[in-house]
This record gives structure tokens, sequence and C-alpha cells, in this order.
């Protein structure tokens, strides 16, 4: 006999209470107020003359900088490139990594048969594979899809694994002694214990992903927003340089902020055990 499981009949509200709230608002202005004086420093020493701006640039700077190229079509065509390669990199590290470390934690033979590639490529830096990666697919965008593959797909793939060997043993016996089919153990219990080891995995994994982007556009590339940076400071133009990093952190906290309301969504899934 088996006993059907509601899940949304136990799923927690998304209703923020009053506290959290505030907390939120407090984070919001204590964060924003600190952002805006490490500028307000920053502006400040760098119009004193303390610092040569040749080596810190300034927000003004900066932001000039970043005016100018957004008028430049080579800059579109150089974001289309790096954008195109952590979309197709990271996407073909999820597609990848979630079904199989899945598999590998409820498979014994089939971690003993893979756990030594992953721990070797766990182990060596992705770096280091790049003169090989270039060799076999060139300097054009298929050798940065690789490294952002690679750089991604190990962290994903390891905390989906670990997801899954986390999950409370007593849930499962539980629903085992009430005769669940395996597929409704892994649909009620596994996967939504998973939930929150595979969401980290996909939020290091996009730090890594963007990490392949820059390390690779940077070793060989002629094209892509870590080229114009490798240019820009070959040149001394450090306005550039700040602005080309400031690209890359806003995808990374855009990528995350993405996740987290992905996450959420799937939290209201998750019963709530108490």
């Amino acid at each position: 006999m088996t006993v059907p499981i509601d899940l949304e009949q136990d799923a927690p509200q998304a209703r923020a209470s009053p506290a959290e709230s505030g907390r939120t608002h407090e984070r919001l202005m204590i964060g924003g107020g600190t952002l805006l004086a490490t500028l307000l420093l920053w502006e400040t020493l760098a119009r004193s003359g303390l610092v040569d701006p040749l080596f810190i640039s300034s927000p003004t700077r900066v932001a000039q900088a970043g005016w100018g190229l957004l008028q430049d079509g080579d800059f579109w065509n150089d974001l289309s490139i790096s954008g195109t390669e952590f979309l197709f990199g990271y996407g073909l590290a999820v597609a990848i990594a979630i079904p199989l470390g899945l598999a590998i934690g409820l498979s014994r033979r089939l971690q003993y048969m893979l756990s030594p590639f992953i721990d070797t490529l766990n182990a060596v830096p992705r770096v280091t594979l790049l003169p090989l990666i270039i060799i076999w697919a060139g300097i054009g965008i298929w050798s940065k899809v690789v490294v952002v593959f690679l750089g991604a797909v190990i962290p994903i793939l390891i905390n989906t694994q670990s997801g899954v060997k986390a999950c409370e043993a007593r849930f499962i016996r539980v629903a085992r002694s009430f005769s669940a089919s395996r597929l409704r153990l892994f649909v009620s219990i596994i996967l939504p214990g998973t939930v929150p080891f595979v969401f980290t995995g996909l939020k290091y994994g996009a730090g890594r992903a963007l990490l392949g982007v820059v390390v690779g556009e940077l070793y060989a590339s002629t094209a892509g927003i870590g080229h114009m940076i490798a240019a820009a400071g070959n040149t001394f133009q450090t306005d550039v340089v700040f602005f080309g990093v400031l690209i890359f952190m806003v995808a990374g906290l855009i990528t995350v902020a993405l996740l987290d309301r992905l996450e959420q969504r799937f939290e209201r899934w998750r019963p709530d055990v108490h």
C-alpha cells in the first residue's frame, strides 16, 4: 500500500514577516550606504592626487569610459561573444551535471566507476588544460565554451551528488515501510531534499563559468570582454579595465539573483518538516 504525499498542502508560505521585511530593508540601507561611502572615498583619493589615477582610476572616469564603450559597436560584439560562451558552456554543464550527479548519488557502482575521473578533474586546475583545449578546439568560441563547461560542471555535479547522499535515511525508511515505489521515493523525498545542494552548486558553478570566460579570453582570443580587458591593460587604459571587471561582476550578481529567485520557487515544492 502506498501513501499519497501532498507536497502542496505542507509547503511553507512564501509571505515575508514584518521582521524579515525589516531586516531586508536594513541590509539594503547598510549595504548601499557602505557601497556609496566606498565610491566616494575612491573618487576623493583619485581627485586628491595622493594616488596616481593611472593605477586606480575613479568612479567618474570609469563611468565616462563605459559610456564611450556603449556607443561603440565593437563593444557590443565583444559582449555578445562573451555572453554566448557563458550561456553555451554553463547551460551544457547544467544539462549534464545535474542528471549525472543524481545518477551517481543513487548508484554505488556508477560512483565507483566515475569517481576517479571526477576527483582528478576537481583536483587539477582547469586552466592548466587550456593549452590542450586550444590545440584541440582552436582559438575560436568553442575553446572558451569548453573551458567554461569544465569550470562549471564539477561543482554542480559534486554538490548534486552530495545532496542525494545527504537525504534523511529515516524518511526513506518510512517511505519504504509503506511500500513506496522507487520512482515515488525519488520524486517525493530524494529530489526535493537535493534542491538546496543543486542550487549551491549552480551558484558556485556560475562563478567558475565566468572565470572560465575571462581566463579563456585573456589567454587566447580575438574578441570578447576578456580580450577587451587584456588589450586595455596592455595600453594602460585603467578605466576600460575597471569597466570590463564591472561587467563580469554585474553578470555574476544577476546570475546569482536569478538562481535565488528560482530556488525560492522550488522551496515551495519541498515539504516543511518540523
